[in-house]
């Protein structure tokens, strides 16, 4: 995979092999992020009842949804299994992945934000409702960076048509 950091070559029999290196560039550190804080975010509202609001819903769904796309990510990537599956662009799933994920979030976190209430009857079910509004907030700047870095990893990194027709014959 070009552009991708931690990007080995590995033949398509081989077993999977753990890709330590994917977890100290910018989007495995990303990830790792993101699976954190998207953790936070389902965990806080999940805590708290949410059911009886239906905004909370919809946070609900973004989070866990992506939640779980991103550890599905993270596994592939790090046990380089998108190597082995090579006709699928990767790069190009995940920029629109997190693209998505960005927008979503931004829906989820303006949702959650509106729908905090200091007036609640229950004081912990507030501050668990705002804390989740804030790391949803996190969350989606992460995304939006993730998105940043691979659409350059989509792109070869900054590489263009002329220098990579004269890496290629040389």
């Amino acid at each position: 995979m070009a552009g991708l950091p931690g990007a080995r070559s590995v033949s398509p029999g081989s077993p999977p092999a753990l890709d330590g290196s994917f977890l100290l560039s910018p989007l495995g550190g990303l990830m790792c992020a993101q699976a954190v804080l998207g953790l936070l975010v389902w965990s806080l509202i999940a805590a708290t009842t949410y059911h009886l609001h239906a905004a909370y819903g919809w946070v609900m769904f973004v989070s866990l949804f992506f939640w779980i796309l991103t550890l599905l990510f993270l596994v592939t990537y790090l046990l380089q299994l998108h190597q082995k599956f090579y006709m699928v662009p990767w790069p190009l799933v995940l920029m629109i992945s997190n693209a998505v994920a960005t927008v979503l979030y931004l829906t989820a976190f303006v949702t959650s934000a509106a729908a905090v209430q200091p007036s609640s009857w229950r004081q912990w079910d507030y501050n668990r409702r705002a804390a989740a509004s804030f790391f949803a907030c996190v969350t989606m700047i992460t995304y939006g960076v993730s998105t940043f870095f691979s659409f350059r990893a989509w792109k070869g990194l900054g590489s263009n048509a002329a220098t990579s027709q004269v890496t290629d014959r040389a």
